[in-house]
């Protein structure tokens, strides 16, 4: 954890007063505010790493382009997918908690495992690993797997937030999907980028997150989708308002196979030729949980139970607590950190590689060129460029790493 970051001190009497220096702080600062401390009671409960479950919680819409012998409509799969994930993503969280409040930061080294069981259809288990592979940029690495239809997500993403009238998150990083269609061994990729967020409200206390620019999705088989976010929809009239476009690299945008358009927290509708082929309504396609394992089988680098402490006081409402709790993690980690440095190391990733532009599929350089990427992906927002390592994942079991409790802050 940085030593620079300004921490705000609170008592419930003081509340007020504190969340106002808050604001303050992010409308004077120079600069990534993301490197301030939010006071205690803006915190969520919950770890920015559990973030990377959201991609895969309708598991039979991240499976389904796997079962498409048609590759134009595999290709308009994975557009879907990736729309109906955003209702998670950046919506769900506000929703359930009245506002949107500020995730805690994970720690260098923190893991998030679990799965999606199989259910009473074909969909399999789908499971999914994320590892905090950076702290200085923040950087967490995901990989979310369904062997038995052979579809895999990996990608990496950091984020940089300033402030100009709102609070604005440009993320970095990409998301790589591969698929093999039917009856091929031969995997298709998919790579995506990252929309911008804008936070809205913060002044009023009742923040909530629009998604705004665009986000792209190039893939190895020749098609190109391109999602356009408006914070109020042209049609609609509506927040968190969309259109895209699905269609050939060969063809260009001005030719679309398909069109998108509605709200990506809410329903849309997939055209063809204005013709009606598909459509999508978030609020009644409930997500399906992702099964932990118990927290006293838990690693202590695991997310929940590194965090538990923190959690449950932050549920309680104890903000006290909240802080002590916080910074035990804190001062640990920078320990760490400072035996790190005197001894001439860095800390080693558990599931995830650090490569070189150069060491990178060629596929994904290709497609990467095609979204505008700068030839080294932007690395150094990132940290590096981050591959999952599927060999040391392959039956891994807990303790992930050889690490004593007391060094780590934790002790049971």
């Amino acid at each position: 954890m940085s030593p620079e970051k300004k921490t705000f001190s609170y008592d419930s009497a003081q509340s007020t007063g504190t969340w106002s220096a808050f604001l303050k702080s992010i409308t004077s600062f120079k600069g990534d505010i993301s490197t301030l401390t939010a006071p205690p009671f803006l915190l969520s409960s919950t770890s920015l790493i559990e973030y990377s479950a959201h991609w895969a919680e309708h598991p039979e819409v991240f499976i389904a382009p796997s079962k498409e012998p048609n590759p134009e409509k595999r290709a308009l799969l994975v557009l879907k997918w990736f729309l109906t994930t955003l209702r998670q993503q950046y919506f769900s969280r506000s929703e359930k908690l009245g506002s949107e409040k500020k995730p805690l930061n994970p720690f260098l080294g923190e893991l998030f495992i679990g799965s999606w069981l199989p259910g009473s259809n074909d969909v399999g288990e789908t499971t999914l690993i994320s590892e905090q592979v950076s702290h200085h940029p923040p950087s967490t690495a995901y990989a979310i797997r369904n062997e038995e239809h052979g579809v895999e997500l990996q990608g990496y993403n950091a984020q940089k937030v300033s402030f100009f009238a709102n609070v604005r998150i440009k993320q970095f990083g990409h998301a790589l999907y591969k698929v093999a269609p039917p009856g091929s061994s031969e995997k298709e990729t998919y790579m995506i980028t990252l929309p911008a967020l804008r936070v809205h409200s913060l002044f009023y206390g009742s923040p909530f997150v629009e998604l705004e620019n665009s986000a792209k999705i190039a893939s190895s088989n020749g098609f190109i989708a391109e999602i356009d976010f408006l914070s109020k929809g042209w049609f609609s009239g509506k927040k968190d308002f969309f259109t895209a476009t699905l269609y050939k690299e060969s063809g260009g945008k001005e030719d679309p196979i398909y069109n998108v358009h509605g709200q990506w927290s809410g329903n849309f509708l997939i055209r063809k030729n204005m013709e009606e082929v598909d459509h999508w309504d978030a609020t009644e396609n409930t997500t399906t949980p992702l099964t932990l394992a118990p927290i006293e089988q838990q690693d202590l680098y695991e997310s929940r139970r590194a965090w538990r402490d923190v959690s449950n006081s932050i549920r309680k409402n104890d903000m006290g607590a909240v802080s002590r709790y916080k910074a035990r993690i804190e001062q640990a980690q920078r320990e760490l950190r400072r035996v790190e440095k005197a001894e001439g190391r860095e800390w080693k990733r558990r599931f995830f590689n650090r490569i070189g532009p150069e060491d990178d599929d060629a596929t994904v350089q290709e497609l990467a060129s095609l979204l505008g990427f700068a030839p080294n992906l932007n690395c150094d927002k990132t940290g590096g460029i981050w591959r999952f390592d599927a060999h040391r994942a392959a039956g891994a079991q807990p303790p992930y790493y050889e690490i004593d409790g007391e060094r780590f802050g934790l002790t049971d």
